[in-house]
């Protein structure tokens, strides 16, 4: 029997001899940086004319890959291969299925600080926040693998006389997987491979900013004995075959984490029946978030602003758990601003393979263009009272960047900027702070610092998120541990890591002989 699952743990780079082997995965992978990459439609390796240069957000001169890039002929080639892989993968047995993510898992944790510092040059990220992205990424395998088997076992029904009634899992079929930038190698892995475990196939269109790290994920599963066509690598504009693979009339599923707006039209042009389509096809979405954390009158203020700086500023705010409004108990509010400011002030800005590097760049010149338009919005709706300029020119470096006195409706109070701004917001009480953290479109992640009892069962109850966390920070959720997904236009609460996610991607069959 397999060991109960355990989360992947972190590495300590306190730890001399685990600086030395980061340090030397960095010079291999920057020994590998600039190379071309092909999509994989079945078994065959695939170079296009059009190709895109990948770039390494701290020092944009930097190449870290060039990826072929699909058009609809060939989307349509990645689906007919998924569909013929369908046919053999579904009747894998589940025990199969999940050996593969397991071996994959055993790959992934033989070469993890490699594929960190894969995440540093391509994504961007510091060192701890690479590795727990790679960590995590290993938990998605290990706990799917798990959870496949349990869902095969026989499911428990109510028995009648003269009987026998079976509830089974089988899988939907082909699936199109659209993972985000800002975790390219877990959100990724845990997306496609749960869609795998389950007995699918798929056709992963990765992120145009970190493809190179998705390439090396699928690499990694030829290596752990994934038969061809069951995951197809098809790197493309959104733009160019977007819609295409969203609407085919083979696509059963779209696995979908991103922006609102994408999300939002791929469940509509998911909702639109196509010619010779046999389903109704389903849409699992993450689109983000607007995440508060309120701070109490009576709340451990220290606990406060350590929870508020690590959640708005890790990886420079680019998670959508992100902490972007700090909802702050008017007679605590000056208090804990200014410990705010001070923690901000501490952080390291750097390039992200440098080993002190606390808050790195944006990903790209998009991102950081949409960013700065935010801080100047703020400029206009609060004070600036930290950061609000540029950093080094050879990235795309903003600083972390605090505003106070926003009003709960302003714009940079409403608007998912996705960077590291943080909006300051005054409540009169309690009630004020929960109606405030409750006002906006989102609803994926939020937290409460008080000692009040009575208030922490409000916040329980009437506090809007999918993920509420209570004396802690917003951001961090494990696998198994913290089911993650949110409400209202935050998705469809899909809740990656938990007992729960596999189901979306199976569909449950009843058979009842008498005997």
């Amino acid at each position: 029997m397999r060991e109960p699952f355990q989360n992947e743990p972190f590495t300590d780079f306190a730890v001399t001899d685990h600086i030395n082997d980061f340090q030397e995965a960095l010079r291999k992978v920057e020994s590998e940086l600039g190379r071309e990459y092909m999509l994989k439609i079945g078994p065959n390796r695939i170079e296009t004319i059009i190709k895109r240069k990948s770039i390494n957000p701290s020092h944009f001169q930097q190449l870290v890959g060039i990826v072929s890039q699909a058009d609809t002929a060939l989307a349509n080639e990645a689906i007919l291969a998924a569909a013929s892989a369908f046919e053999t993968w579904k009747r894998v047995t589940p025990l199969a299925r999940a050996k593969v993510l397991y071996k994959a898992a055993a790959l992934l944790r033989r070469r993890k600080h490699e594929f960190s510092a894969w995440l540093v040059y391509e994504a961007g990220k510091s060192w701890a926040e690479a590795d727990g992205d790679t960590a995590e990424a290993i938990d998605f395998l290990e706990y799917y693998g798990r959870e496949m088997e349990r869902l095969a076992d026989r499911q428990p029904l109510v028995t009648i006389a003269g009987e026998d009634n079976e509830l089974v899992y089988i899988p939907l079929g082909v699936g199109i997987i659209i993972p985000p930038w800002n975790f390219p190698l877990a959100i990724m892995a845990g997306m496609t491979m749960a869609a795998v475990v389950a007995g699918n196939t798929v056709v992963l269109k990765p992120a145009s900013p970190t493809a190179v790290i998705a390439a090396k994920f699928v690499e990694l599963l030829d290596d752990a004995g994934l038969p061809d066509g069951v995951v197809n690598f098809l790197p493309g504009a959104g733009s160019e075959v977007g819609d295409f693979l969203v609407e085919h009339p083979l696509t059963r599923f779209i696995a979908f984490t991103g922006s609102r707006e994408v999300g939002l039209r791929i469940i509509e042009k998911a909702a639109a029946n196509q010619q010779d389509q046999k389903w109704i096809k389903r849409v699992i979405a993450e689109m983000g978030g607007k995440d508060t954390i309120i701070v109490d009158e009576d709340a451990d203020l220290e606990l406060a602003a350590d929870a508020i700086t690590a959640s708005a500023f890790g990886y420079a705010g680019q998670k959508c758990s992100a902490c972007s409004r700090a909802v702050v108990h008017e007679l605590v509010y000056d208090e804990v601003l200014e410990k705010v400011i001070e923690r901000t002030k501490r952080l390291r800005a750097g390039k992200a393979h440098e080993q002190l590097t606390s808050i790195g760049p944006v990903i790209d010149e998009r991102a950081y263009i949409s960013i700065l338009k935010y801080i100047e919005v703020g400029r206009s709706e609060g004070v600036i009272v930290q950061g609000g300029k540029t950093g080094d020119s050879s990235g795309y470096f903003i600083e972390p960047t605090i505003i106070k006195d926003v009003a709960p409706y302003a714009r940079i109070a409403q608007e998912e900027i996705f960077g590291p701004v943080l909006a300051f917001i005054k409540a009169a009480n309690f009630d004020a702070a929960l109606d405030i953290a409750n006002n906006t479109e989102y609803g994926l992640t939020g937290a409460v610092i008080s000692r009040n009892r009575s208030r922490l069962e409000q916040a329980r109850e009437q506090f809007h998120v999918g993920n509420l966390y209570l004396n802690r920070k917003c951001t961090g959720a494990l696998v198994g541990v913290h089911p993650f997904g949110g409400f209202n236009m935050s998705g469809t609460d899909s809740k990656a890591g938990g007992r729960d996610y596999l189901l979306l991607f199976t569909q449950a069959k009843v058979v009842s002989e008498r005997f």
